[in-house]
């Protein structure tokens, strides 16, 4: 078992050699050479006994050889991203746009050195949060950048625009002679092409300042963050930065593909936990509570030995489209029961006595202002129907 462990990874090690060679683009006598070694070294190691192989994949539709339009899945991704924000209904949000490629093609012509680019792209994305002395005094100070190369990268980074800024770099002397940023540039033209036919072309800014610091990145970056009305006296201003994010990664999972074969990738995530922040800060701020149910009618009980009575009825509700709850205690006190109403939002309490059942009659109480009703039992669903028509904010 040691000596096939062994063997395994002298097979592991020829084949990072063998596809080095292909991407140093090395000869063809070179690299048959080491694919000989890696075949006997093959042999040697026999079949595999069964052991399943993972194969990645490309969709059929999306030939990277140049087949397919790059910018479609992008372009359906910020759209998700908007219908998203949108849906929530959190306040006015923008959509920040860059490309990797156009980043490191600006790198590249202001004379920031390879070994620097990772880290100089770390101090550019921290624009949004303070401002271009800062981040230069950063860039030159703290990680050795020349004073004039980091006034070069600010007179670019400090722009943002629409497809007019993508136009008018592509007609930039020295950025457009740069193969990575001219690519970029072109995919982003495409893509607010696209964007305008989604209709979404506004809530899209394309910013030189997003730099998204992860490494894995390889063409187009997005971000979200939320436009924040002003502050007002003695308030502190709703900050938690962006919401949303995403962009393309075209070599990350070709990692895990032992042939090293590229599959194009991109996705989106969304900010959950910042969202709840927001929600939670402006219901704090209007002094509101936050409902953590869609229940719009708790089945409740005045007295003991009354679970019967309330099974029979939440099914009632049920049946009728309600949606009703009950605490599963079998003798729940009265207050107990209009508490959770009340911690959990629940808008309305149909409450069932002895004297109720007598009476044929249902007290259908608001949990908001107290306020009590005897509903005859047959037009209870209308009525409960009727007070919850209007919408309800459940957050």
């Amino acid at each position: 078992m040691a000596d096939r462990a062994a063997l395994e990874d002298l097979v592991r090690v020829q084949g990072e050699r063998v596809r080095g060679l292909k991407q140093q683009k090395a000869s063809a006598e070179q690299i048959e050479e080491e694919v000989a070694k890696l075949l006997k070294l093959k042999a040697q190691l026999g079949p595999d006994e069964g052991k399943p192989k993972f194969v990645l994949k490309t969709p059929k539709d999306f030939d990277i050889a140049g087949q397919f339009d790059p910018m479609l899945p992008d372009a359906e991704c910020l759209k998700i991203m908007c219908e998203i924000l949108s849906s929530l209904q959190i306040g006015d949000f923008l959509v920040k746009v860059n490309d990797r490629r156009i980043l490191d093609g600006m790198f590249a012509i202001c004379g920031v050195p390879d070994s620097k680019f990772r880290t100089i792209c770390s101090s550019v994305d921290k624009l949004d949060k303070v401002s271009w002395e800062e981040v230069k005094n950063e860039m030159v100070g703290e990680k050795g950048l020349a004073p004039e190369v980091a006034d070069r990268i600010g007179d670019y980074v400090q722009q943002h625009g629409g497809v007019s800024l993508v136009e008018q770099l592509l007609q930039d002397p020295k950025l457009s002679q740069n193969k990575q940023a001219l690519e970029g540039l072109g995919d982003l033209k495409l893509l607010f092409e696209y964007l305008t036919l989604f209709g979404i072309a506004d809530k899209i800014s394309f910013d030189l300042s997003l730099a998204r610091g992860l490494d894995y990145y390889t063409g187009v970056i997005y971000e979200a963050v939320l436009l924040q009305p002003p502050a007002r006296a003695g308030e502190e201003p709703l900050g938690v930065g962006s919401v949303a994010a995403g962009g393309r990664y075209d070599g990350l999972v070709g990692m895990f593909d032992p042939k090293g074969r590229k599959v194009p990738c991109v996705g989106l995530s969304i900010g959950v936990e910042r969202i709840f922040s927001i929600v939670e800060q402006r219901l704090e701020a209007l002094e509101e509570k936050v409902r953590t149910t869609e229940t719009q009618v708790l089945v409740a009980s005045a007295q003991k030995k009354l679970l019967e009575e309330r099974l029979k009825l939440i099914s009632e509700l049920w049946d009728a489209g309600i949606k009703a709850e009950l605490l599963y205690k079998k003798n729940p006190k009265l207050l107990n029961q209009l508490q959770y109403c009340e911690e959990t939002g629940i808008p309305l309490v149909a409450i069932i006595g002895e004297q109720e059942l007598k009476d044929g009659v249902i007290k259908l109480r608001s949990v908001a202002s107290r306020e009590e009703v005897d509903v005859r039992r047959e037009d209870l669903v209308e009525e409960i129907k009727r007070r919850t028509s209007q919408p309800l904010c459940i957050c």
